[in-house]
């Protein structure tokens, strides 16, 4: 199994492709005007507690308040108020909290109102960003994420990933990591530490102690609400999360972010860092791997698979709708069974991927096609969980219901990626009927390149649609070879995957797009 990350960046965003075996499976996007990041840590003032919800709402300062409720307070909550009190203030200007006298924990079972007040300074967490009409989802309960180690201020356990089922070895990291702990925090320990040494789990700890030191400088005197630790930037965040013995490749078509990325994989695994690419090409980074036209075939409504079948994917209000069709499969096997169960394994590979890549959450009613047999429906629900051990949202999947439905939710903390792929009717109706869309195009085109010819320029590329290229470079004689005949001059055609079917446009010699 090969991954490779490709890293496409622009002036406002950065976009991450995940590729397994060459194939997509997650998409994200990096946007410049993301202030509220999933781990990003604010000071901000309670606005008002709701008792009817047992939560508060609290300014951040996005548009909508944010949302704590009381279950995200924490049971150090007293002490973290206090501590926060006393380094805003300038009172306290030690903030290692090995000599910090912790308060009393909170009632598990308690009230927002006897928690929290209005106008109280505190220290919260993103733990759900911005979606559709609500404002973030907050909690108090501060993490800090490392590549080894998660660090928890105001807390005594050491905790192991739940995903490192070797007792020994679970016993071994627990004893390390309660070692090099200091007093006043509590560690969860990631399931990439897996048999790694103490000094590097001691260096990454270090690096999130400065983290959190260099996060509590700034609340002196700190207007509110005010952003005080940042999530480290999308690409090293990714690598931090996901990077692994089986990644094969990371290709960057910008340089600056070229040389983040090595120094940081440097830093984690200096054995990979041969793998890290700087992409120099005039062919877009996406084109060159196949993105652009896997993205096309993988966001619209209907999905296709592997041997005629498909997906409809319906999106509501309250859920997510999965409808699995066998398309011109049904005549191919024996008997209905057998059909139904091919289709339905080749239907939860590409729902496990469709899950990630379009970071679809909350509740997916999945229908896969109707089983009689109780050991082909079990081995469905076996190949579904198996296919999506690898996807980091956490999730839960119901076995199989009286119905054929299968249930899972998933955890959604941030925007689900929506690609808009379907377009208009690209024909005209010209004097009353319909001209196909080529003929009218090539048309345009050919005006367009008559007056750049006119304005002399040395070298031209046309680049457009993958089908509009395909006509205008094939047959005896093309369109192309017409335009060489025509005006002495030989025109580039590059195909687009990323183009509407009707966009074109025209580049001079240094690669620059004419107006």
């Amino acid at each position: 199994m090969d991954k490779e990350l490709i890293i496409r960046s622009s002036s406002d965003d950065v976009d991450f492709a995940l590729l397994k075996d060459g194939k997509l499976i997650e998409l994200q996007k990096d946007e410049d005007s993301n202030d509220f990041a999933v781990g990003d840590v604010f000071i901000a003032k309670i606005r008002k507690a709701v008792p009817g919800l047992n939560a508060a709402f609290v300014n951040v300062g996005y548009e909508k308040d944010a949302f704590l409720h009381y279950h995200d307070l924490g049971p150090k909550l007293p002490s973290l108020l206090k501590f926060t009190k006393r380094v805003s203030t300038g009172k306290l200007k030690e903030f290692s909290l090995k000599n910090f006298p912790f308060e009393k924990d909170i009632d598990k079972d308690g009230k927002i109102s006897d928690a929290l007040k209005s106008n109280q300074s505190l220290l919260v967490q993103i733990v759900k960003e911005p979606i559709s009409t609500k404002g973030p989802r907050i909690s108090s309960e501060l993490s800090i994420a490392g590549r080894y180690i998660v660090l928890v201020p105001f807390s005594t356990r050491i905790s192991i990933s739940q995903k490192i089922e070797d007792r020994e070895e679970k016993d071994r990291l627990k004893r390390l990591v309660k070692s090099i702990t200091p007093q006043g925090f509590g560690v969860i320990v990631r399931t990439v530490a897996q048999g790694k040494k103490v000094a590097e789990l001691d260096k990454d700890l270090q690096n999130l102690l400065s983290r959190w030191t260099a996060m509590c400088k700034k609340l002196h005197k700190a207007h509110h609400p005010t952003k005080v630790l940042g999530e480290m930037n999308k690409a090293s965040s990714i690598l931090r999360d996901i990077f692994n013995d089986t990644f094969t490749g990371i290709t960057v078509d910008d340089e600056t972010l070229y040389y983040q990325i090595k120094d940081y994989v440097q830093e984690i695994a200096p054995e990979k860092e041969s793998i890290v690419k700087l992409y120099q090409s005039n062919n877009p980074i996406f084109e060159k791997f196949g993105i652009e036209r896997q993205i096309k075939t993988s966001f619209g409504k209907t999905v296709s698979m592997a041997k005629g079948a498909y997906l409809v994917i319906e999106h509501t209000e309250a859920l997510h709708v999965i409808d699995v069709n066998s398309g011109n499969r049904s005549n191919k096997a024996n008997n209905q069974e057998d059909t139904a169960l091919e289709v339905n394994l080749i239907a939860a590979t590409e729902m496990a991927r469709q899950l990630r890549l379009r970071d679809m959450g909350g509740i997916i009613v999945v229908d896969f096609i109707d089983m009689t047999s109780a050991e082909n429906r079990q081995k469905l629900f076996n190949h579904l969980r198996d296919e999506m051990k690898d996807d980091r949202a956490k999730h839960k999947i119901l076995p199989p219901s009286k119905f054929g439905l299968i249930q899972i939710t998933r955890q959604r903390v941030r925007p689900e990626m929506n690609i808009k792929t379907r377009e208009e009717n690209p024909d005209e109706i010209i004097n009353g009927s319909e001209v196909e869309a080529p003929i009218g195009l090539i048309e345009k085109i050919n005006q367009d390149l008559e007056r750049l010819i006119k304005k002399d320029y040395k070298r031209l590329t046309l680049n457009t649609h993958p089908f509009i290229a395909a006509f205008l470079t094939k047959g005896i004689p093309s369109v192309r070879t017409k335009w060489f005949l025509e005006h002495k001059k030989w025109v580039k055609i590059l195909p687009r995957d990323a183009y509407t079917y009707l966009e074109y446009h025209f580049f001079d010699k240094d690669g620059n797009q004419i107006k």
